[in-house]
């Protein structure tokens, strides 16, 4: 039995392989903040997501997105069908408990002289004649219409009762699966509702520094019909309008990607536009786990797999017991096809013993104990990964904080820096080239600013993710 889940962006897959072979891959999404050297166009292309009319705009708060996502997800769903296999092979385990009942009716015709002689008999229609010799040699062709019901009952294999707990622990180890592919989902629509959020926030920047860049312009063109600045004063300017014009459509994309990324892990056809509530700001250290969770519902689905092996283990050393079986048949034989002439039946118990299958079972087990022991090892490769994974996540969320702190600082100096060069260029103190530039500074410090905000809260959201 085997089942693979792969979401996009980041992968949760798990593999079970015939003889219960587990391993859970948990590939992180690794949250990039913006560095300071980024430009305007890299920090918008950041999001990667467009947008087209708005027309169908939704409202949708984070709530409501992850309460779709964890219903409707297309990976949760094949999970949650994962786990109702596990559990029908698990009841089908029950037989080894129920009786097995069979009805056949069987229709012969022979010459044989045993066969023929055998159904006369089962028919009860043996006369004297029929010991001549003669006919017993070469008998006339015999029709016999055979009904008959037949019973089995395991009464006693203890292989097959380790088998059937070797089965449950599958159950439960789908079913921690589903429970972590649901935080995983959760966490991915997290991210994917702050990048909507990122990206409304983006276009706002650029529409306003679009304003400031306008009316720059407007003011070089006034003094340049006064002959006052160059005609390449105003064609900067102009330029520098046409980018932020630019800038605005790719963040109009992107807010319909980003709503397009939502519909997908929601499970809603994609073309609806969603809008969402207010940026979030920056908060106050939130308390989160600082270790893992031995509960972490990966780590429970690994052990429950060992387990499973453990018990697979012990139910090929019980195969070297005798089993103990009951059987019953009861039937009729007659020589018309409806008939029901003659009947006899048949019970009894067998005790059965397989005292030598070469070296099969012997190197079963030993395959058994190679595949728990390889498990054992993936479980504790597993969580040293997530122990490291967690140490760098906590100093990432520790260094977002603080990469926050310096771009308010940042946003403030630009903005200070581009007011100076606004009186100045007034006053024909400054060139255009310099406020302009002042006035991509303070909108890309802006970005950054919103970036590192986005940064620290998916990245608090990863770090709840990791010590669940």
């Amino acid at each position: 039995m085997e089942n693979n889940i792969h979401s996009k962006p980041g992968n949760l897959s798990y593999h079970i392989s015939p003889g219960l072979s587990f391993s859970i891959i948990v590939t992180k999404r690794i949250i990039k903040s913006a560095g300071s050297k980024l430009s305007l166009l890299a920090v918008l292309l950041s999001t990667g997501f467009s947008l087209s009319a708005q027309s169908d705009i939704k409202e949708l708060n984070l709530n409501e997105a992850i309460q779709l996502a964890t219903t409707h997800n297309k990976n949760i769903s094949l999970s949650e069908l994962d786990e109702k296999i596990a559990l029908f092979n698990y009841r089908q385990t029950a037989a080894v408990f129920l009786p097995g009942i069979n009805l056949s009716h069987t229709t012969m015709v022979t010459d044989n002289p045993l066969n023929a002689f055998g159904a006369k008999l089962q028919q009860r229609i043996i006369n004297p004649s029929d010991f001549d010799p003669q006919f017993l040699n070469h008998p006339s062709a015999v029709t016999d219409f055979m009904t008959g019901i037949h019973l089995q009952q395991p009464v006693l294999n203890i292989d097959k009762l380790y088998e059937r707990r070797s089965a449950y622990q599958q159950v439960e180890l789908y079913q921690y699966k589903t429970r972590r592919s649901k935080e995983y989902i959760t966490y991915l629509t997290q991210q994917a509702y702050l990048q909507l959020q990122l990206a409304y926030e983006a276009k706002k920047v650029m529409e306003e520094s679009l304003q400031m860049v306008q009316a720059i312009h407007n003011f070089t063109n006034d003094r340049y019909q006064q002959g006052l600045l160059q005609k390449s004063d105003v064609l900067h300017a102009e330029v520098q309008v046409k980018t932020a014009e630019t800038s605005i459509a790719e963040a109009s994309d992107n807010i319909k990607n980003a709503s397009d990324f939502l519909s997908v892990l929601m499970g809603e056809p994609v073309g609806a536009m969603y809008s969402t509530t207010s940026f979030p700001g920056v908060t106050a250290e939130e308390s989160i786990a600082d270790q893992l969770s031995p509960n972490r519902a990966d780590f429970k689905a690994m052990e429950k797999a060992i387990q499973s092996y453990n018990l697979l283990i012990k139910s090929s050393r019980m195969s070297y017991l005798p089993r103990l079986n009951a059987f019953a048949s009861y039937q009729y034989n007659d020589r018309k096809i409806a008939g029901f002439g003659a009947n006899a039946y048949l019970a009894g118990l067998q005790l059965s013993w397989d005292l030598f299958k070469g070296t099969q079972t012997r190197n079963k087990i030993l395959a058994q104990t190679a595949e728990r022991d390889k498990l054992s090892e993936e479980l504790s490769k597993q969580k040293n990964e997530a122990g490291m994974e967690l140490s760098r996540t906590q100093r990432q969320l520790d260094l977002t904080r603080y990469k926050i702190t310096q771009q308010e600082k940042a946003v403030q100096l630009a903005a200070e820096s581009l007011r100076i060069l606004q009186n100045r260029y007034n006053q024909g103190l400054a060139n255009t080239t310099d406020v302009l530039a002042a006035q991509t500074l303070l909108a890309q410090q802006k970005l950054l600013y919103k970036q590192s905000v986005y940064t620290a809260h998916i990245t608090a959201a990863y770090l709840q993710f990791l010590t669940l």
